[in-house]
Order: C-alpha cells, then structure tokens, then sequence
C-alpha cells in the first residue's frame, strides 16, 4: 500500500488550475471515443455515455452495441457512428478496428447484461493499442479475468459501491482509505462517487452532487464524461476528477432548479453547462 498522501478537495479553482487542452478549430482536434456496450435490455446505456462523451467537449465518437438494438442506437443517437457487435465467437471486422485503433479513448461496459460477453471484450480490447482504456458496469466485474500486463498502460474504472466491494473482496470501510488499495494493485485510476484514488495513493473527494445522482443511467452519464475527458487528451486522474466533477456539478445545478427526480438525460445535457463554470471563466480570464 501506498503512503497515504492528503487528501484533495475538489474545487472549481482547482479544475482552473489543471486547465484543459485547447479544444482546436475541428471536431478532429478534440479527440474520438469507442463507447462498446448496450443490450436488448439496455441500449440506452450506450446513448447517454455516448452522449456525455461530446457533452464535455469531445469531438467524434463511436457505438458498438448488439446488433439486434443497432438500428436503435443509430435512430437515439445521430451524431454517433454505430457499429454492431459481433457475437463472442465472431472476430470483430476491418472497420471496426480501424474505428478502434483511432480512437483516443475506449469506454467498455455500459449496458452489457452478460458477464461472458463483458469479459470477451476485456480479452478483445488486451489485443489492441489502446491509449486509454475505462471499464464500467459488468466489466468492472470481471476486470481481474484478464491479466493486468495484457491490458492498456492507462486505465481509469469507474465502479460503483457493490462493484467496489467485489474488487476489495469485502464490504467498504472507507472510500478514501479503500479505494487507493484497488488503484495500487489493478495499476489503475479507480473512481466510486465522489472519490477518485491514483495507484500513487493520491485521492480526490468533492462536495457536490447529492441524491439525485441516483438515478438510472446516472453511471453511465458519468462514464461517458470521463471517458471524454480522457479523449480529449487529460491524464487518467484528471480525466477521472473533471468527469466526475461535472456530473456531480450538474446534478446540483439540476437540483437547484427542480428538486429531486431529475433523469439521467438531463444531466447530459447540463454538463456543458457545468463545464462552462470552470472552463469558460478561465477562458475569458474571470
């Protein structure tokens, strides 16, 4: 275990301080995402991580979900290009790997209701050059299936309380004494609500969000905005804590408006505008 270092708040001051890239003159120059999830139970996974992606300033992004919900997908989400998944014994094709090997950050997990099939992809994914990999929802699960080595160098996973839980093998203590333990032996970012812990045993926790957040999709909204912020070329911790920022940020901009019972669409939606409270004051030097 690493030494415990202090923990960070977060801030908005803080997020001014990090900066983030330039975002270019062109959807190229702000990076492309692979979002790899969805089920006939859940397409709408899929959508709002996809959707969150570009919410928080990347500039292209890619579905590939079950084939049987493509059309779907295609249908929900215009500005996605959308390609179908094969089945787990089928390779992927030629213009799903270029599509791939492209983008600048692969979202796994969101959506899928088969463990076998998040765990397929786990081992597809460890065969290709990834410059950053997030694992979310079912592929949280079976993370520990596949070798460390064998996956990306970057890693950010985005884990829930029971999906904690089964990475420690017992139940939660403490978040911020817990979660730097996962992040140390997976080599990985680890994020769980308000905390984010670093394999160096460094930790962020903010003060923001609230019960609103629990909502259906809430994860994979928060998903997609670190899996943007990934493509648009941050660390993975900071990827990890602006993500996880600006969804809770706009669950209480939301909460401010309307109470509670907000959807998880609607958080994709206020996160620009929760971004633009940090990004757009530094641009404009207030």
């Amino acid at each position: 275990m690493p030494d415990r270092q202090e923990v960070t708040t977060v801030t908005a001051d803080l997020l001014r301080g990090w900066g983030l890239p330039d975002p270019g003159d062109s959807k190229n120059s702000r990076g492309t995402a692979m979002i790899i999830g969805g089920s006939r139970l859940s397409v709408g996974a899929v959508v709002l991580a996809g959707e969150a992606v570009l919410r928080v300033g990347a500039g292209k992004v890619g579905v590939t979900t079950d084939a049987a919900v493509a059309d779907v997908a295609r249908v929900a989400f215009p500005e996605a290009g959308v390609y179908e998944s094969p089945s787990v014994s089928e390779p992927v094709d030629d213009s799903w790997s270029a599509a791939c090997d492209d983008s600048d950050a692969v979202l796994v997990g969101p959506g899928f209701d088969d463990p076998q099939q998040a765990r397929e992809w786990l081992k597809r994914l460890a065969k290709r050059e990834i410059t950053c990999l997030v694992i979310d929802a079912f592929a949280v699960g079976v993370l520990r299936d596949v070798p460390r080595p064998e996956l990306p160098r970057s890693l950010i996973v985005n884990a829930n309380l029971d999906e904690v839980a089964l990475l420690l093998g017992r139940q939660i203590d403490d978040l911020v004494t817990d979660l730097p333990q996962i992040a140390q032996e997976l080599d990985a970012v680890v994020h769980c609500y308000s905390t984010t812990a670093s394999p160096s045993g460094a930790v962020w926790t903010m003060n923001a969000g609230g019960a609103g957040l629990g909502t259906a999709g809430s994860g994979d909204v928060v998903a997609g905005a670190i899996t943007g912020f990934a493509a648009r070329g941050l660390s993975p911790e900071h990827a990890a804590v602006w993500g996880s920022w600006c969804h809770a940020r706009a669950g209480d901009r939301l909460t401010e408006r309307m109470g509670l019972g907000f959807l998880a669409r609607e958080l994709t939606h206020e996160l620009p505008a929760a971004l633009y409270e940090v990004d757009g004051d530094r641009r404009s030097g207030t």
